[in-house]
Order: structure tokens, then C-alpha cells, then sequence
């Protein structure tokens, strides 16, 4: 009898064929999603942009909501990944009762310096922005996974920080207020870049560690002002 079964040696090149064919889709979609909003794509379209056959979406990802909400899980992976190394420090902090003012504040900075990076850097970024905009304005699919990860990622842990920082809890609306604001001075990012309103203000390198340093320096200087109260 003649073994036809797949030789152990070659399932590995299979299932590097299979994510990148996987990938190659996802990215497709990212970048017609962020173009043209959920509705106006179809699966048509995005099998014919990766290169591969239509049942390839549905194996891999079941019909376009479920390839969108990849895309969306791939995001907060992401964030996850790219937030998780200062987060650890903010919530070993937060956990000490006696943790300096001087070394809050610089965790509040860098909290919001990392915030900087994600929404300027990495691969992508420019579909990843446009993908953030539409989906709050077309309320598509994993909105809310969107919105959770933001609060459990970045707001929450920002809002705990100013909350020790001031002495007041954490649901008092003044500290809401307060976080928003600083946060905010990053979301402005989250603008395309393709026409900067400065010349110079783009994506490049010099401009996020522009930005990075602006956005700590006024950090800084707010969570100075309140401990001079």
C-alpha cells in the first residue's frame, strides 16, 4: 500500500505558504478597508488585490466580517505588544503605596510618548489611522474591541497615574477631564499626515521624536503646575 500521507519535512514550507497567503489577504484588506470603508469593499475585490481565489477568504476568515475583525484583532495585538513593556512598570507603580511624584510623572510621560510612537510608527500606519477614523464614524465591526483596548491599554492606566498623582480616586470626573486632555494632545496625531499643516511635521523619524518630546515636556509641566496647587 502506498502512503500518501503529506512527509513530515514538508508541512512547515505548507504552513509558511498558508500565512503568508493569509497575511497577503489581510494586508489587502487593511489598505481597501481604510480606503474605501467597510461597505464599499468586497471579497471580490480583495481576493483579486492578494492575488488568490475568493474561497480563500472563506477559509481562512469565514466572510468579510470575520476578515475585518481580524484585522482588528491584529491591531490590538499590536497595541498590546507595543504598550505591555511600560504598562508593567505603571502598574508596579501603581501597586507601590510610596512611589515618588517624580517618578509617576515620568511613567505619565512615557505612557503617553509610547502612545506617540504607535499611532505614528510601524508598518502600515497611515491604513491603520484611516482604518481608526471609519470605524468610529461607520461604527463598523469590532468597534467596541477597538474602543475596549484603548481604554484598558492606554486611557485607564493614564487616568490612574493622574488620579495617584492628584490624591483623588480615580472616578472623580475632574480626573476624567484631566486624562482626556493630556491624552488628546496625542490623538491629534492620529491626523493624516499627507498634508502637515507645518511643513516638516510629517512621519519621519525627526518629526515623531519631535513629537515624543513635546507631548512629554507639556506632560511634565501640567502634573508640575497641579503639585504646585
Amino acid at each position: 500500500m502506498i502512503d500518501t500521507r503529506t512527509p513530515t519535512r514538508s508541512r512547515p514550507a505548507v504552513q509558511a505558504r498558508g500565512e503568508d497567503t493569509r497575511r497577503r489577504i489581510l494586508e489587502t484588506a487593511l489598505h481597501l478597508f481604510a480606503a474605501q470603508g467597510y461597505e464599499g469593499t468586497g471579497t471580490r475585490q480583495i481576493a483579486e488585490g492578494a492575488g488568490v481565489n475568493l474561497p480563500a477568504i472563506q477559509y481562512y476568515f469565514g466572510n468579510k466580517e470575520g476578515l475585518y475583525r481580524a484585522i482588528i484583532q491584529d491591531i490590538v495585538a499590536d497595541t498590546d505588544r507595543h504598550m505591555s513593556p511600560v504598562l508593567a512598570r505603571v502598574h508596579a507603580a501603581l501597586d507601590a503605596a510610596d512611589t515618588p511624584r517624580e517618578q509617576l510623572t515620568a511613567l505619565l510621560g512615557e505612557m503617553l510618548e509610547t502612545f506617540v510612537v504607535l499611532v505614528t510608527s510601524g508598518p502600515h500606519v497611515e491604513s491603520r489611522r484611516l482604518i481608526f477614523a471609519r470605524a468610529e464614524v461607520e461604527e463598523t465591526p469590532g468597534l467596541d474591541i477597538l474602543h475596549e483596548n484603548g481604554m484598558q491599554r492606554i486611557f485607564n492606566p493614564c487616568l490612574a497615574l493622574v488620579s495617584r498623582l492628584h490624591g483623588k480616586p480615580t472616578d472623580d470626573p475632574e480626573m476624567a477631564v484631566r486624562t482626556l486632555a493630556l491624552s488628546g494632545q496625542v490623538v491629534i496625531f492620529c491626523n493624516n499626515h499627507k498634508r502637515p499643516v507645518l511643513p516638516g511635521t510629517g512621519l519621519d523619524a525627526e518629526s515623531v521624536r519631535l513629537m515624543r518630546l513635546v507631548v512629554r515636556e507639556h506632560t511634565e509641566a501640567v502634573c508640575r503646575a497641579a503639585s504646585a496647587k
